[in-house]
């Protein structure tokens, strides 16, 4: 890193500039953002609700699936209403503190983490479910269930601790500009009047740890599921199987589609822009297609979303 001296000034707050291009387009954007976001609580809420309420859904499957849809909640309320308040010119709605701004990146990096091992705990359970039926009961059981949650949180706290160090210790003397929407690592490390190539040595590591291997628990658990599904002889009963995996490598597809694309690559030189529209992707957009993945291909979910919300149901109780 270089030194500091006494002729640069600290940054003590940045500027988030979103997306500036669009200056035309301002309320548009709101108000599609706002949808999106809103769209996004009821879904995750309502998943929530059911399999609460539902004693159907009580089982290790939908547990997971409410730990992603509390996450999800979390991971978009992180950032959309700070970008909703630049959108509408709150008074210092694109303006961020410096320790809010290393906070902001805590949480969506901490939050991200957890969503991949979290999808690769919901692999594990669809691997024991189709491979070992038998066994299920004894290695998924809800203390094991509980420990996979905990584990998968606890994993993804730890996970940004070391980069949001090192962060904090990098000089910011000016501008203080953020070309994105949010506090994500790469406009900040532009920013930057130290050397931040250890920075990006040590994201680079990270990012690629927590993928690999939450990637290989999934492809593991998929790979010997393919193995059985073609050792099974009935048709009918080889599509109902993989049919109860379809939601969950759909989402897995979306979300490490878009987080190998953008976190495995750190460079400070990449395209800002295509950068800001691929992180709308996995930040705004996937938490709101989850609930919709998750629900309208599942039978289950969707007779208990009609049981729940019915009018019938309300009157009984």
């Amino acid at each position: 890193m270089q030194p500091y001296t006494k002729n640069w000034t600290q940054v003590t707050e940045f500027v988030m500039m979103g997306f500036a291009g669009i200056h035309e387009a301002q309320l548009l954007f709101f108000i599609l953002f706002l949808t999106m976001y809103l769209f996004t609580l009821v879904e995750n809420l309502a998943v929530i609700l059911v399999v609460g309420l539902d004693h159907r859904l009580q089982r290790p499957m939908y547990f997971f699936l409410t730990h992603l849809s509390c996450l999800e909640i979390w991971y978009t309320s992180v950032t959309v209403p700070k970008m909703l308040a630049g959108f509408i010119g709150v008074d210092g709605g694109k303006n961020i503190s410096y320790p809010g701004c290393l906070s902001q990146l805590f949480i969506f990096t901490f939050l991200g983490a957890t969503e991949c091992f979290l999808l690769a705990a919901m692999a594990y359970d669809r691997y024991v479910a189709i491979c070992m039926p038998l066994h299920y009961g004894a290695l998924v059981s809800w203390g094991t269930c509980i420990r996979l949650a905990a584990a998968c949180w606890l994993v993804g706290f730890l996970t940004p601790i070391l980069p949001i160090y090192l962060m904090s210790q990098l000089t910011f003397c000016g501008p203080n500009v953020i070309d994105h929407f949010f506090c994500d690592a790469s406009p900040l490390l532009a920013l930057s009047c130290s050397d931040v190539t250890w920075k990006e040595t040590v994201d680079f590591l990270v990012s690629l740890a927590v993928l690999l291997a939450s990637s290989m628990v999934i492809a593991v658990s998929y790979g010997n599921i393919v193995w059985t599904l073609l050792h099974i002889r009935s048709a009918a009963e080889r599509w109902k199987a993989f049919s109860t995996c379809a939601a969950h490598l759909t989402v897995v597809s979306l979300f490490y589609g878009t987080l190998f694309f953008m976190y495995v690559q750190t460079k400070v030189t990449s395209s800002i822009n295509f950068n800001k529209v691929v992180s709308v992707f996995y930040s705004i957009v996937t938490p709101m297609l989850n609930p919709l993945i998750y629900s309208l291909r599942n039978k289950e979910v969707k007779g208990a979303l009609g049981g729940v919300f019915s009018l019938k149901s309300w009157k009984g109780q």
